[in-house]
């Protein structure tokens, strides 16, 4: 059976393959090959640099023909790396024998062809091929289709700032917010958990096989072997690789910084859930209606229907996310000793962990995108929830003392129907001045709202 999308094991490269278009080069085999070679390439440059008599720096032309192995690497390339490692089953070596193979034709670099993977571990080039991996799917990505999501919130929070919405704690009618300030909460919390995801540093080591530079300085003893390093990693690309250095590793990079940001990632997650939830059921109550799509379906028998699938799918997709990304971040710091194989198998499941995630974000946008809101229900439900001006009116009878303020509100609201015609009964009779009379008698559900406009106005 050939592989396509209708033969794909995994949904993210079969159903929904299209739909992850923008991650798949980065996250892909493809992608880390590609990687891996960016950072072999990165090192063998700086060797040329670093004054050893033995490699003297690289021409202008040969730096040239090196970035542009990296910059136009395809599939192509990839497939060739794939053929050599059948014969090697390594596929770190089989990386540097295919670049050493790209210096055919090249006297210069055949010269050094012994440079490249100079004293490296293989995890070297790993961990920092996975560190470029997860920056790029996290810039390039992951914080744009949340910044999207977020501009949609922010967009819809000062749209319906000051449209009155019957809240329900526990469920049951409770003191009125606004749309546009429910939203605002969710804006609020994931703006916050965005910035724990940018904020996370991605760590990379380039030490050797146990993280002491052994090699290298077999090599070299007197040379600051760790400065050049530092160098290599931190430097900007494309003369470098542009991330954070780990001065203290074992063989492997030990993953605490991927931990990090895959549970920023899940906080994130958790809270696009808890909205996805709340909007089904917003729409359930009619406070949302959906625009329609020519053609779609919502049922196979019932054809009324127009289901809140986008919603659906995202929490779906969401809660399988967060179901890899923590498993990745409980496992992948955790290795036996100076390292274990356990964690090479698991890395390369973060694509799939972040594919989830991405797919759940373009499913919310869609969602975010079709909603049209109901003023009229949202007013109906008001008029029939009286009984939320109980807490208004025993708050200012307690601040004019009035004996059992609570008490005599829930002996006449609880677990009752009611209506204006009571609560203004109610009023009348109160030992309170005038004024203050008046002000609750002017009250309605749909005008009890406090700072909930102002709140969402300034998100």
């Amino acid at each position: 059976m050939e592989l396509s999308p209708l033969t794909a094991l995994s949904p993210l490269d079969g159903r929904y393959a299209a739909k992850l278009a923008t991650l798949r080069p980065l996250m892909s085999e493809t992608g880390y090959m590609h990687r891996r070679v960016q950072v072999e390439v990165a090192w063998f440059i700086a060797l040329s640099d670093a004054g050893f008599a033995e490699f003297a720096p690289l021409s202008r032309a040969a730096r040239a023909y090196l970035q542009s192995v990296v910059a136009q690497f395809d599939d192509k390339d990839c497939a060739a790396i794939k053929a050599i490692e059948k014969t090697t089953n390594h596929d770190v070596k089989a990386v540097e024998y295919w670049i050493k193979g790209r210096f055919e034709g090249q006297p210069e670099l055949l010269a050094a062809a012994e440079f490249v993977h100079f004293a490296c571990t293989s995890e070297d080039i790993n961990n920092t091929s996975h560190a470029l991996q997860l920056k790029s799917a996290r810039d390039a990505v992951l914080l744009p289709a949340l910044a999207a999501i977020a501009d949609a919130l922010r967009a819809m929070a000062h749209r319906y700032a000051a449209v009155p919405m019957l809240s329900r704690t526990h469920g049951q009618t409770a003191s009125p917010t606004t749309v546009g300030k429910e939203i605002a909460n969710v804006l609020v919390r994931l703006e916050r958990a965005t910035r724990q995801i940018a904020g996370v540093p991605i760590l990379a080591k380039m030490n050797g096989a146990v993280g002491n530079y052994n090699a290298h300085l077999a090599a070299w003893p007197d040379y600051d072997w760790e400065a050049f390093a530092r160098r290599v990693v931190e430097t900007p690309q494309p003369h470098g690789l542009g991330l954070t250095f780990q001065p203290y590793s074992i063989q492997i990079e030990p993953h605490d910084y991927m931990a990090e940001l895959f549970d920023a990632v899940a906080r994130a997650n958790t809270i696009l859930i808890d909205f996805a939830r709340d909007v089904w059921g917003y729409v359930s109550l009619g406070y949302f209606r959906q625009r329609l799509k020519a053609g779609e379906i919502g049922s196979s028998t019932m054809p009324h229907k127009v289901n809140p699938i986008d919603f659906e799918n995202a929490e779906g997709n969401l809660g399988l996310a967060n179901a890899l990304l923590r498993h990745l971040a409980e496992k992948l710091p955790i290795s036996r000793w100076q390292r274990d194989l356990t964690d090479s198998t698991v890395l390369r499941n973060i694509g799939v962990a972040l594919g989830y995630a991405v797919l759940a974000y373009g499913s919310l946008s869609a969602g975010l995108a079709k909603l049209e809101l109901n003023e009229a229900a949202l007013a109906a439900d008001l008029d029939h929830a009286w009984e939320v001006l109980a807490e208004p009116i025993q708050t200012v009878m307690r601040r004019y003392a009035v004996p059992g303020a609570y008490e005599k509100l829930k002996a006449v609201t609880r677990g009752h129907t009611v209506t204006r015609e009571a609560l203004h009964e109610l009023i009348r009779a109160l030992e309170i001045p005038q004024a203050e009379k008046d002000r609750l008698l002017a009250l309605t559900p749909g005008g009890y709202v406090g700072k909930a406009a102002e709140l969402a106005g300034r998100v």
